[in-house]
């Protein structure tokens, strides 16, 4: 019998459905406080009659040009990592998997380093290859990095340890590549890269939030269609080809999902790390399931980046990039983990 590509999923968990609408209720109340918090002076109630009723000339501008595209685009940046991290982690089995790991991120960030010190890339899209764009570049250059180790992993099917390590020789090689970038641009030109390289939130627009969005809502479902699929594939891939699943075409569908939301994503706000990599390792020990759990790590990559902004912007007396905190989060918890699967290692 021929061999099915998707496994049905089982019913939802109560706890999970808990978790899941805790996240998404956080997620509002994170965005609604992203949208308000500013040092404008616009008060609360201001800035609700704005949004749904309409203000003054600089009213507007303030909400609908600076905080909204902001808000919107911490929500899908945070979101599309959450569930690309999810992906790899759960078709991996391994929570060190994650496209900052397996090299997306740093081919989307030395596409878009080239972009600013080679040729001066913009958000204006030309004719030529090499003008763009640093969002079109970033997002070129991560699913080229995504394909060259999907390709160098395949010896008659794709196994998730090689896929791994080539990914980090990958982006090993391309953080290498960055800095040398880096290193021969011009001063203004390097210190555009290296603001841009930190992750921030500051230059967001609508231009930019709209390709996340369509990639975010083209996207969600396929991976969805995957659920089912990746809870058989965490009982080993003989398991999971004997009750029907296309484990190589499982994992080319999970792969390029995840490889593409990141691209984008990284392409919107510039590398913001550990996203992919904390939230749905906290999905899945809230929700207590065997593997991360795709709505409840976008929801908690939502909460993260959103979270992370509304206090690098509102709350420290000093303003601090969304890339410098969620690496202040995400570092001590990757520490940890370490720590504690060495920890388990030794009294096994």
């Amino acid at each position: 019998m021929k061999p099915l590509a998707v496994a049905p999923a089982g019913p939802p968990r109560p706890r999970l459905l808990a978790v899941t609408a805790l996240a998404a209720a956080t997620t509002l109340v994170l965005a609604v406080a992203g949208i308000v918090a500013g040092s404008s002076g616009l008060s609360v109630p201001d800035t609700v009659r704005t949004v749904f009723v309409g203000g003054d000339a600089s009213e507007s501008f303030i909400v609908f040009q600076l905080r909204l595209p902001r808000v919107c685009a911490a929500v899908l940046v945070g979101a599309s990592l959450g569930m690309a991290g999810a992906l790899t982690q759960s078709f991996s089995r391994n929570p060190l998997a994650t496209p900052d790991i397996i090299g997306v991120t740093a081919g989307a960030s030395a596409g878009a380093v080239f972009a600013i010190v080679a040729v001066g890339g913009t958000y204006a899209v030309s004719a030529g290859v090499l003008s763009l764009g640093v969002p079109v570049m970033a997002t070129v250059s991560g699913l080229a990095t995504a394909a060259l180790v999907y390709s160098l992993s395949w010896s008659g099917g794709v196994d998730s340890y090689r896929l791994i390590l080539i990914g980090i020789g990958a982006s090993a090689t391309l953080t290498g590549l960055t800095s040398y970038l880096l290193v021969r641009a011009e001063l203004s030109l390097a210190q555009a890269a290296t603001q841009w390289l930190v992750g921030s939130l500051s230059g967001v627009s609508w231009l930019s939030v709209w390709p996340t969005l369509v990639t975010f809502v083209v996207l969600t479902p396929i991976a969805l269609t995957q659920t089912g699929s990746l809870d058989v594939v965490q009982l080993g891939d003989e398991v999971a080809t004997g009750l029907g699943v296309d484990v190589q075409r499982h994992r080319l569908v999970v792969l390029a999902s995840a490889a593409v939301l990141t691209s984008v994503a990284v392409s919107a706000s510039g590398p913001i790390g550990f996203v992919a990599f904390v939230a749905p390792q906290v999905a899945r020990r809230l929700g207590r399931t065997s593997r991360p759990p795709l709505i409840a790590s976008a929801l908690l990559g939502a909460i993260t980046v959103c979270g992370a902004d509304v206090l690098g912007r509102a709350v420290l007396p000093w303003t601090v990039p969304v890339g410098i905190i969620t690496a202040l989060v995400g570092a001590p918890y990757l520490i940890w983990l370490l720590a504690r699967g060495n920890a388990w290692e030794r009294t096994s």
